[in-house]
């Protein structure tokens, strides 16, 4: 199992970069390899992602939601992953992005990406598209989900 930590400094308020992350359709705008997401209910999304010419579909629990500060999840079938993004707010209009991630990679193809550090490049290169992709928009995100999930056992 492998950790990626990235981070990334939007010029947004906090608010406004948790809720456009909470819009997981629009992941495939900024997020390379990724093709679609959809949420399937409150706590539950499905991913379709193409890399290297490989296509994957599978299912992830969100386990952890708080509004301008966090979401976390754990996939359910298809790579083993997890992880943390943290909203960060540095000043009014500026808030820090920051993603942790475990992951497991899965055959040759990305067990060979995650030695040559191609993940690490990967998730870096999708902050800084997400930063291109909320900042171009005026500060003004394209949705908002501001409800809570919590841990079992909190």
């Amino acid at each position: 199992m492998s950790t990626v930590t990235e981070s990334v400094d939007v010029a947004v308020d906090v608010s406004t970069a948790y809720n456009q992350w909470t819009q997981f359709e629009s992941f495939p705008h900024f997020m390379e390899g990724v093709k679609e997401v959809r949420q399937i209910d409150d706590t539950r999304t499905h991913w379709v992602t193409s890399i290297a010419g490989v296509t994957r579909e599978f299912d992830a629990t969100i386990t952890e939601q708080r509004p301008d500060e966090r979401i976390a999840w754990r996939s359910e079938d298809g790579p083993d992953h997890g992880g943390v993004i943290t909203f960060h707010r540095l000043h009014d209009t500026t808030t820090r992005v920051t993603a942790q991630m475990d992951i497991d990679p899965e055959g040759f193809v990305e067990n060979a990406a995650d030695k040559l550090g191609i993940l690490n490049r990967r998730v870096k290169e999708d902050l800084r598209r997400f930063k291109e992709f909320i900042e171009s928009r005026g500060g003004h995100e394209t949705g908002a989900w501001r409800g809570e999930v919590h841990r079992p056992g909190i």
